[in-house]
């Protein structure tokens, strides 16, 4: 996609008073005055739909290393412990969809939720790699132009997955 099909990330902000280009006391950091809060901070901004659940996280390990087996069904016992209120999948021990290896997938179903357990998974994963994406009505998308990843991206097997036209 090129960026002429982006809508600008200025849109609705067209008569906005322009920003000012004081510095902090940092001297690198701008001053933002204050302002409202952002609507993000609660909801998922279109087009994530919260209705199932707004973000997944895939957490893949190589079956045929020890370490990464052992350390998989650990942290997948304490995602368990530690965050009940997320739904959390079984642990795969073989390659499931459009995963080229075994995993696990937890859902989260709010913006604070994405946040925390994003921010606790970077520390967390240890030698594991983490697809996050989306959910939107585009499971194509939300798996490769959308996804973000923690640790080394592993290549999928995006052809089988719902592609919708824009």
């Amino acid at each position: 996609m090129s960026a002429l099909q982006y809508k600008s990330p200025l849109a609705g902000y067209e008569n906005a008073e322009p920003l000012p280009t004081t510095l902090n006391a940092d001297g690198k950091s701008f001053y933002n005055p204050p302002g409202p809060r952002s609507a993000a901070y609660e909801d998922f901004p279109a087009p994530i739909q919260s209705s199932n659940n707004g973000f997944d996280f895939h957490i893949y390990y190589h079956p045929n290393s020890p370490v990464e087996v052992k350390y998989a069904a650990e942290l997948h016992e304490r995602i368990r412990r530690e965050f009940p209120e997320f739904r959390i999948y079984k642990l795969w021990d073989k390659a499931i969809g459009p995963h080229p290896v075994p995993m696990f997938e937890v859902n989260v179903f709010t913006p604070h939720q994405t946040g925390a357990f994003f921010s606790w998974l970077v520390v967390n994963r240890g030698p594991l790699s983490v697809l996050v994406h989306p959910n939107t009505d585009d499971g194509h998308r939300d798996h490769t132009e959308l996804a973000t990843w923690m640790g080394q991206p592993y290549p999928l097997y995006a052809g089988m997955l719902k592609h919708e036209a824009r």
